[in-house]
């Protein structure tokens, strides 16, 4: 029997883990010819991971480390090489690190964390062509040689718009605080009412710790055609106190249908406001999230980060470009793949298209999922 091949395994892997991987491997060479010669070295192919390896974010940076490790042990590929490259979790660190990844060869650049550096790391990697998959969930910062892995308020709006259109919904509008969240959901709607064609939705941002009567009245005021469906950006006991006096503030014949956002699922008081049972939002699937999660916490020992699950994909996209032909700039035009949340297209321009599912709110406080995730890109995704 010739030795086995050298693995390149990431660090505190478990040992089940690896011990179950050399039986596999022990059980592929079975009755093969002894190798004659010295074993030759595949060449290698550089991916950079820019993650905050120091500061106040080291722990999310090492965990994110792991779990794009994880991607590349699960491939089983030899011919693939990480370069940690440490961000700092500043803007001028994530600059200087797409520097270093382009000084030592690397072909494409998982991460940045954040927007800022993002927008400060793409300069570099674009001047040298070198394709980035960030981990932001910012659209702004996509484009041409920029993805942004990140689930943006963008693809929630469109799937829950689409699903209320789908049901008759012409008129929307949205009641959100004015911070960089309620911002995007706007900016969003806008862009989807343009592009389906709708009326002008309505939109109104409101201060945070507004007063929930006043801010359903000023919609209430601004509607004065009525709205079919009404999302609101707020959560915990502000959306329930918002959803709870939009009747009263006089949209109640009939009252518009109520949509919200990803950050629902994991809000379970949201059941207990009478008016928004039955009211949809979108979000990942939680199925293939819980298969990360275990896969992640047997190799490691530790539940991960939700942020964890955007670099493995990440790193698993860049694994697959830059083991096809050195022409290739970027991920693969219009291929989807199934991430941790759910499928995901990659589009030439930047833009990446996420298989979101719709969920109702239940009195009981336990979101109901009421459509699985469609391919991204078809209608209503």
């Amino acid at each position: 029997m010739s030795s086995l091949p050298r693995l390149r395994l990431p660090r505190r892997l478990s040992t089940l883990a690896v011990l179950a991987l050399v039986g596999l491997a022990a059980c592929g060479e079975q009755g093969r010819q002894p190798v004659t010669g010295p074993l030759q070295e595949p060449p290698r192919n550089r991916i950079a991971l820019l993650l905050p390896l120091s500061g106040p974010q080291a722990p999310l940076g090492m965990a994110m480390q792991q779990a794009a490790e994880l991607a590349l042990f699960e491939r089983g590929n030899r011919q693939v090489d990480f370069l940690p490259m440490d961000t700092g979790g500043t803007a001028s660190g994530a600059a200087a690190a797409a520097r270093r990844a382009q000084g030592q060869g690397a072909r494409i650049m998982v991460g940045p964390l954040t927007a800022a550096e993002t927008s400060a790391a793409s300069a570099p990697a674009r001047a040298a062509r070198i394709p980035i998959i960030a981990f932001t969930n910012d659209s702004a910062q996509s484009g041409p040689g920029v993805w942004t892995m990140g689930v943006t308020p963008a693809q929630q709006v469109r799937r829950a718009m689409g699903a209320a259109m789908a049901n008759g919904a012409q008129r929307f509008a949205l009641l959100a605080p004015d911070d960089a969240f309620g911002r995007a959901l706007g900016a969003a709607m806008r862009r989807m009412g343009t592009e389906w064609g709708l009326p002008d939705p309505v939109i109104v941002l409101h201060a945070i710790r507004a007063n929930p009567t006043a801010a359903a009245q000023e919609l209430a005021n601004r509607g004065v055609n009525g709205v079919d469906a009404v999302m609101l950006g707020s959560t915990g006991q502000q959306a329930r106190q918002i959803a709870a006096a939009l009747g009263p503030a006089g949209l109640n014949s009939p009252a518009p249908r109520i949509l919200g956002h990803a950050l629902w699922a994991n809000d379970a008081g949201l059941g207990q406001e009478p008016a928004l049972h039955g009211a949809i939002f979108a979000a990942p699937d939680p199925a293939s999230r819980q298969r990360f999660d275990a896969r992640y916490e047997g190799a490691f020992g530790e539940r991960p980060p939700r942020l964890a699950g955007v670099a493995y994909d990440a790193a698993g996209v860049a694994a697959r470009v830059v083991l096809t032909p050195r022409g290739q700039a970027g991920p693969s035009t219009g291929e989807v793949f199934d991430g941790v949340d759910g499928p995901v297209r990659l589009q030439p321009d930047g833009v990446v298209q996420r298989g979101l599912a719709l969920f109702a709110v239940e009195p009981s406080g336990e979101p109901r999922m009421v459509e699985r995730a469609p391919t991204p890109g078809a209608a209503g995704s």
